[in-house]
């Protein structure tokens, strides 16, 4: 069976016209380059570029290590190509391979903050291949080799190996590789097995599939215990047609030529090859509780659904994120290169690769924190059958992975900075984390898997139209589009935008079944404010976000996102007349803001006004407990223009009385003010007040004003270039957001998806 692992790419269904946007958006690409030093003044630029760069230079000269103290070298990773192996995709050249190493270097950025960049190596001559990225070796710390045909990726990634001085890795075969072993592990203990007895078969001799006998046998698998099969069967010792130097390392003294044969009693299948290569009838044949690895993607060698129709004993582990216990390389390869980096590791070596094996099945054994069980809405993972691989988002990863790759580096002798405090190297590579793509990854899992009815109040417009496609297309639930049907229609087909898929439904509001039950429930609430019965009517029938928003007061939707045609507060107010605020809650709005890695929450960005002190601290409060739902464990700085009195002033006193109030409630969290922004974000000038009470900087800013909230965020989001997502609104009895006037479609999407998953809290 041809090869077809790239378990990093699996995910939601997305269409053609949605990729090419995403990509196209902004800055065409996935990638920028942004100076680390200030570059705002003369001697700035004098100290970068000439006189200052001659320091450096001398220095580098004089000792070449120095090179990882003055320059990005030390965490810089090339991620290389010819493009002869693209996904499932095949030879389409070197070119056509860049938005897949932009990708790759996207990631690494994202769960490892290694900083990478793509090079597309325009060859399919080895020898070339190999000369070109042999003398690019001084640019980079690393080198990571991507979609390269086999066998031309062995030979590469071991010539490079031996001639260069930094880690080389293929993470086509070492990171499927490392990630399989990692719950073969797991498996082999809930089962019961002696590693020494065990009989495994790998279906799929490519890249991974040699990758993967090759590392199992490092565990100690014996060799007699393992077969390999191709295309043309079993690889057994004699055979010759089909076969080379890396398969023939492998093959055995066996009577088996088939595959159905060899899996006959054995106790695991490692599957890298084709959808339907293993049968219900070679499951049917294994040993008692068996290990099943079906990790050709997109589509698996076999089903989990498959499989328990036939055997309810088994295993089973797959290269989809629909599936439990995902074999994604995402979960491997920047965690491995962060910790070869960080010790400036002359290479990855068995020994690494095992040790992130290990580290990986200890993850999955041991209990799943807070912020990772929030992504399963009460249903904790627990190690056992459906899971033995960690998932790509627990937080856990980046100071879990490159420790222990780091200590095997140093155990090895690989390593050229040895790390003396390895628990306080633990708690430096937490702090790198991206906690906001975290946080919507995991509310993107917990809706997928408990999905939710959307309505889409403005359905009428293009970009809402797209966001409710997208929404459907990643399996979030039921898109709700609100609007004339025939108009809707019209848009989309002009647009060029598919309405006609499962997840989609247009409701007109005017020819609702259900807009006479949403006047009387709306007359209810506004008779005694001025609204006669026609006056309901009349905003059910004409008015969207009335009608949306009756959809989910009376349970007709799970949520409702609107706000791309009208102002914040007019729509805040559309909304406040159907939805009122939970019992003993404050409605606030709250952004969060990222920018160079660091979140913060601001509150309140969208309701109060000037709040007084009473309500400051009901902010506070509220904000906090947003905190938490999302993952962070607060700490509440509630800002002024002074710190701690000074100077005086009536805004000041306000926060200061807020504070006493918090005091008398005895919350139980962080907190504390008044004190300037800088103050509380920066832990050198928190510092100046021993009294504080915050035990770190700020990661919660409650602002003395709506003003000052919104303009932060925006020149935050404009100066600073922060992503903000927000004002999200917090403190209703059902699910509402606002996206801003005019949002675009994947910021629609992130606010359905979290008015979602709100709606399951």
């Amino acid at each position: 069976m041809a090869e077809k692992s790239k378990n990093d790419q699996q995910g939601p269904s997305v269409s053609a016209a949605e990729a090419l946007d995403f990509h196209a958006a902004g800055r065409p690409g996935k990638l920028e380059i942004n100076p680390t030093k200030p570059m705002a003044t003369q001697r700035d630029l004098s100290l970068a570029y000439s006189p200052g760069v001659a320091a450096p230079v001398k220095a580098i000269h004089e000792d070449p290590s120095r090179a990882f103290d003055y320059t990005t070298r030390g965490n810089m990773v090339a991620v290389i190509s010819n493009g002869t192996a693209i996904l499932g995709l095949g030879n389409l050249g070197a070119l056509a391979s860049k938005p897949v190493m932009e990708g790759k270097a996207v990631l690494f950025k994202r769960f490892a903050d290694v900083d990478s960049i793509d090079l597309e190596v325009d060859t399919d001559d080895v020898d070339e291949f190999i000369n070109c990225v042999r003398f690019l070796g001084p640019s980079f710390g690393g080198i990571n080799l991507e979609d390269i045909k086999a066998p031309d990726c062995f030979i590469i990634e071991s010539r490079l190996r031996e001639i260069m001085d930094i880690p080389v890795f293929h993470d086509d075969q070492h990171g499927t590789a490392i990630i399989a072993a990692a719950g073969l592990i797991n498996a082999l203990e809930i089962t019961g097995r002696d590693i020494k007895t065990t009989r495994l078969v790998c279906n799929g001799a490519g890249s991974a599939g040699i990758a993967c006998i090759e590392l199992i046998k490092a565990m100690g698998f014996p060799p007699e215990n393992v077969i390999l099969c191709d295309t043309k069967g079993v690889v057994y010792q004699g055979r010759k047609e089909g076969m080379n130097q890396w398969k023939s390392a492998h093959a055995v003294n066996t009577k088996h030529r088939t595959l159905a044969e060899a899996l006959d009693g054995a106790d695991i299948f490692f599957g890298l090859s084709a959808k339907g290569a293993l049968t219900p009838a070679m499951v049917q044949s294994m040993a008692k509780n068996p290990i099943i690895f079906a990790m050709a993607n997109p589509d698996p060698e076999i089903t989990p659904e498959e499989v328990a129709e036939i055997r309810t004993d088994a295993i089973m582990a797959t290269g989809r994120s629909d599936y439990p216990n995902q074999v994604n390389n995402v979960l491997g390869f920047p965690y491995i290169f962060r910790g070869a980096l960080d010790v400036r590791a002359t290479t990855i070596n068995d020994d690494m690769k095992l040790a992130a094996a290990e580290a990986l099945a200890a993850l999955a054994r041991q209990d799943v924190p807070d912020d990772v069980a929030a992504a399963y809405q009460g249903n904790r993972p627990k190690f056992g059958a459906n899971y033995i691989i960690p998932v790509p988002f627990d937080p856990r990863l980046i100071s879990a992975v490159p420790v222990a790759v780091a200590k095997a580096a140093m155990d090895s002798g690989v390593a050229r900075r040895p790390i003396l405090d390895l628990s306080n190297y633990a708690r430096e590579l937490s702090a790198r984390r991206d906690p906001i793509a975290s946080t919507l990854q995991r509310i993107y899992e917990r809706v997928r898997r408990q999905p939710k009815r959307v309505v889409f109040a403005e359905g009428e417009e293009e970009q809402v139209m797209r966001a409710a496609v997208s929404y459907a297309n990643q399996r979030l639930g039921t898109a709700i589009l609100l609007g004339r049907d025939e108009q809707i229609r019209e848009t989309a087909k002009q647009a060029g935008v598919d309405l006609n898929k499962p997840g989609i439904e247009i409701i007109n509001a005017r020819l609702s079944r259900r807009n006479g039950i949403y006047a009387d429930y709306l007359y209810e609430r506004l008779q005694r404010k001025g609204f006669l019965f026609r006056d309901c009517q009349r905003l059910i029938n004409n008015d969207r976000n009335h009608f949306a928003g009756a959809m989910v007061a009376l349970g007709d939707a799970d949520a409702m996102v609107t706000g791309v045609t009208r102002n914040y507060s007019t729509v805040l107010d559309d909304v406040r007349r159907v939805i009122d605020a939970k019992p003993g809650h404050r409605v606030i709005g709250v952004s969060i803001a990222l920018c160079r890695g660091r979140t913060v929450i601001v509150a309140d960005t969208a309701v109060h006004d000037m709040p007084n002190s009473e309500q400051i601290a009901d902010i506070a409060e509220e904000v906090a407990g947003f905190s938490r739902r999302m993952g962070y464990e607060p700490r509440v700085a509630m800002l002024a223009y002074s710190t701690f009195g000074h100077p005086p002033g009536e805004r000041s006193e306000r926060v200061q009385e807020a504070v006493k109030i918090l005091d008398k409630r005895r919350v139980d969290f962080e907190y504390d003010g008044e004190m300037a922004a800088d103050v509380a974000l920066n832990p050198k000038l928190m510092a100046q007040y021993p009294f504080c009470r915050l035990s770190g900087p700020a990661n919660v800013l409650v602002m003395p004003a709506f003003h000052s909230a919104s303009i932060a965020t925006k020149m935050l989001q404009e100066l600073g270039g922060s992503m903000v997502i927000g004002p999200l609104l917090v403190g209703l009895n059902k699910p509402v957001q606002i996206v801003s006037l005019n949002a675009k479609d994947s910021d629609i999407v992130n606010m359905a998806a979290i008015a979602a998953y709100n709606a399951g809290a």
